[in-house]
């Protein structure tokens, strides 16, 4: 991965790691309600669980490449295509009420990690990142030595923050980070990223 490309993933990662949902409302209420330093426990879980997915993903489009192609460049596709889905997915969803009552039970960690898995944004959220990025021609193993210290840099910060939010200025957070404008900034970008990941060459690609 070269640095244009690797700065063009790095700012696509972050605006999906930033982008409120689930994992962020889970912080920021760990936060208020059993500190910083116990709440990150949470962080440790999303990392877990982001660790999981990035080797599933890479995987997965290891497979496709070696198979085929023609169907890896369909994936590309349907990756931006679900880009533009989820940005137009934020924008309606901005207007409603950010619920918090809706976790699962069990410790910090395990509550952590089942609200990160079940998260649709993580699951097809992550191969269409990774089909947009990953360079055919380079071998996966070389650009995983890039991606994963980014992605999981990028990911712990993000998270740390909304802990940090949720500790330092208890439930007023919750009202500034799912501010309308905000949530349908973010879920312009998407769009943005998908639109232009999906007519233009990928990095790496003829």
């Amino acid at each position: 991965m070269n640095w244009d490309a690797w700065i063009i993933f790095a700012l696509f990662w972050a605006v999906f790691v930033v982008t409120p949902g689930p994992n962020a409302v889970n912080c920021i209420t760990n936060g208020m309600t059993i500190g910083f330093r116990s709440g990150l426990w949470a962080v440790v879980a999303i990392l877990t669980q982001a660790s999981l997915f990035l080797t599933l993903s890479a995987l997965g489009v290891t497979a496709l490449i070696v198979a085929s192609p023609v169907t890896f460049q369909v994936v590309q596709m349907i990756g931006a295509a679900f880009l533009i889905y989820l940005g137009g997915r934020g924008w309606i969803m901005a207007r409603r009420p950010v619920r918090t009552d809706e976790r699962p039970g069990g410790s910090v960690y395990w509550r952590a990690f089942a609200i990160a898995t079940i998260n649709p944004k993580s699951v097809a959220g992550y191969l269409a990142a990774f089909s947009q990025f990953v360079q055919p021609d380079v071998p996966i193993g070389q650009q995983m030595w890039v991606i994963f210290p980014t992605a999981l840099t990028l990911t712990c910060l993000s998270y740390v923050t909304y802990t940090a939010l949720g500790a330092g200025i208890g439930r007023a957070a919750l009202g500034a980070v799912f501010n309308v404008w905000l949530r349908r900034g973010l879920a312009l970008c998407f769009i943005i990223y998908g639109i232009l990941l999906g007519t233009a060459a990928s990095p790496g690609r003829n």
